[in-house]
């Protein structure tokens, strides 16, 4: 990575850009404000305000890395969740293979921050996106990309758009998780042709198969396992066909952050080929962990000997009204808190320097701006109250914060993970 473009993040002035900090330090850059390490809760920040946990980010960062070295899996943690390169240097220095990434804005950050690995997790069509991406090619002979194709019109797509390129794009074809499932070809005889139509053009080299385990039908082991068989069973059929002759390598790559322990279960499974296999884990979500859905459906659970992943954010809101005995407003709503798969939820509160478990404070809703709390019977909640919630998921946490404090257990904030979404 690029330590000069990383550099500059630093000395990005801090404004009225970023919420939530502290408006004294107007003027300040991101390097001066971390060097004074305020306080979270006495150091002029201002709600809501999203904090990201120093200890258990590096916690999850080094279980990861430790996780997949284990079972022999390369690692591409999916850059989409947090879009921080701040963060994606992490896990590169913890060990990641590359970078994931979903789309061609993603993949520009990627590069304006040096990231020399790239995997994308989509067919990628667009003319004027895959052109740049040949330039970047040309110029940088560091620099790998790996790309879906999931079907031979878009083979055909990418072959005119990047016609007199220098070197050609990699790709991996994309083996859908069924039928009703999200991309991806649905059939083996299907993935024979559009192999063949990678082998009939100069622009792109076949160099695996890939696919998305979590978008398996009533998903559960069992079915997990099978589709995650018949992807191995791809890649088999190609190699005997000889399709992967010429590289150093064949990439068979899948995912996400609920399964990744069949992963590496089929993944250990699979047999000698005429090349080395580079088995591409993928997941994303665990560099931050979550309070629903994750903590419900990550692979820890399953095998807990493996470790626990620990949710690394929170978000402070302040109690701005208490109407009744029974309600109560927090200052944080749907800019602020991801809501798609689960509301805010209720964990500690702080008044006069003082942190207690919110007992009986639940988010009930979220508006714009606000966060509806019911209040139980004896919940000590008042106006001027941080109430602190964790989130689910991350991908739409992070994307609501351009600056996320990272602060220590004692409230302390040593550094700030500036985001591009």
């Amino acid at each position: 990575m690029s330590s000069e473009a990383l550099d500059r993040l630093a000395e990005e002035r801090v404004d009225h850009r970023f919420k939530g900090l502290p408006p004294d330090a107007d003027g300040l850059t991101v390097a001066e404000l971390a060097a004074q390490r305020r306080n979270l809760f006495t150091g002029g920040f201002t709600t809501p305000v999203l904090a990201l946990s120093a200890e258990r980010l590096e916690h999850n960062l080094a279980l990861m890395e430790t996780y997949a070295a284990r079972h022999g899996l390369a690692f591409a943690p999916h850059g989409k969740t947090s879009m921080a390169p701040q963060l994606f240097r992490r896990q590169i220095e913890r060990g990641a293979w590359g970078i994931t990434l979903a789309v061609p804005h993603q993949v520009r950050v990627a590069r304006a921050f040096g990231i020399e690995r790239v995997f994308l997790a989509n067919e990628l069509v667009d003319p004027a996106a895959l052109r740049w991406i040949a330039g970047e090619l040309a110029a940088d002979p560091a620099f790998r990309l790996v790309c879906y194709v999931d079907s031979v019109r878009g083979v055909r797509l990418m072959d005119e758009a990047l016609r007199g390129a220098p070197r050609p794009v990699d790709v991996v074809v994309e083996l859908a998780g069924g039928e009703g499932a999200r991309t991806g070809v649905r059939t083996e005889a299907e993935c024979a042709a559009v192999a063949d139509a990678v082998a009939a053009v100069p622009t792109l080299r076949l160099v695996g198969v890939a696919g998305y385990e979590g978008e398996v039908p009533q998903a559960d082991p069992e079915r997990v396992r099978a589709w995650l068989r018949r992807l191995v069973a791809l890649a088999v059929g190609f190699d005997e066909a000889g399709r992967f002759e010429g590289l150093d390598e064949i990439v068979v790559s899948a995912g996400g952050s609920a399964w990744f322990d069949a992963v590496a279960d089929v993944f250990a499974e699979v047999p000698e080929l005429s090349l080395p296999v580079l088995k591409l884990l993928r997941s994303g979500a665990y560099v931050s962990h979550d309070d629903g859905h994750y903590r419900r459906l990550t692979p820890f659970n399953r095998v807990p000997e493996e470790g626990a992943l620990e949710p690394a954010f929170r978000l402070w809101a302040q109690v701005v009204s208490r109407p009744s005995p029974e309600q109560a407003f927090v200052n944080a709503g749907k800019r602020d808190a991801a809501y798609d798969l689960d509301l805010p939820l209720a964990q500690v509160v702080r008044r006069d320097g003082t942190e207690r478990a919110a007992t009986g404070v639940t988010v009930t809703a979220v508006s714009d701006q606000h966060a509806w709390v019911r209040t139980e019977p004896g919940a000590d909640l008042e106006v001027g109250d941080w109430l602190g919630m964790g989130l689910s998921h991350p991908c739409t946490s992070f994307d609501k914060w351009p600056l996320i404090p990272v602060a220590e257990a004692d409230g302390t904030v040593v550094d700030y993970i500036r985001t591009f979404f």
